[in-house]
């Protein structure tokens, strides 16, 4: 078994390129779970330890050696206003599918090789989907970071750390929490918060004297429950 050592006239990214064609070939004949470092080395002609030093573990060798497609859907050929539900269906049904988008996950967590994977992935091809659809061009990259932090959340939550009650959210609910959100991201214009104006902050000191002013009920309460409240006790 050879194992590389200073001076070793086989350099490193050649023992790499070994490695991964080794993990391709062995990911594609026995799948994720039954493919092992030990086979994979043994096929590549090295020692596993070499493996372990240049991948750190298995998820992070089979990140660096996978293909990943998102297979994302045509959301041009849609009503724009669909595309947020339609995106968050896609991304479920891959989830539920597809385990080398969960191993990428698991990996992306703890191994920087199988970070910048990910990184490359949803910038490359999710990217475009939000510079399809979003009405200012340069916004797209946050747009899609933000889109990805919808997805991949809810991705750890219910697949990787499984949570209960994401893991017991029926699919239908899932996509009316999210897509709602998702398609915002997507195609609706970003409101910028600015500081309030001094004419603003002042507003409510010329009450009439005596008058008490009325609390606020909170964004969720309807208009006429408000007025209810400010009329409450008036003669």
């Amino acid at each position: 078994m050879m194992t590389e050592a200073p001076g070793a006239p086989r350099r490193s990214d050649a023992t790499k390129a070994a490695i991964l064609e080794a993990a391709r070939e062995r990911f594609a004949a026995d799948g994720y779970e039954r493919a092992t470092i030990r086979a994979i080395a043994r096929d590549a002609g090295i020692d596993p330890s070499m493996v372990m030093r240049y991948y750190g573990n298995k998820e992070g060798l089979f990140a660096a050696a996978s293909e990943f497609d998102l297979r994302l859907p045509e959301l041009g050929a849609l009503p724009a206003r669909h595309a947020g539900a339609v995106l968050v269906t896609h991304f479920l049904d891959r989830w539920e599918q597809d385990e080398v988008l969960t191993a990428l996950l698991r990996a992306a967590v703890t191994n920087e090789a199988a970070a910048e994977r990910a990184r490359a992935i949803f910038r490359d091809q999710l990217g475009p989907v939000a510079l399809a659809l979003c009405p200012d061009p340069a916004e797209a990259p946050r747009r899609a970071a933000l889109i990805s932090s919808q997805i991949l959340g809810m991705a750890m939550a219910r697949y990787v750390l499984r949570f209960p009650p994401a893991v017991e959210m029926p699919r239908d609910e899932v996509v009316s929490w999210l897509a709602p959100t998702v398609q915002r991201y997507l195609t609706e214009p970003c409101t910028e918060a600015r500081p309030q104006s001094r004419s603003e902050a002042g507003q409510g000191a010329g009450q009439e004297a005596g008058e008490e002013a009325v609390p606020d009920a909170g964004p969720g309460t309807p208009p006429t429950a408000q007025t209810a409240r400010a009329t409450q006790g008036r003669p």
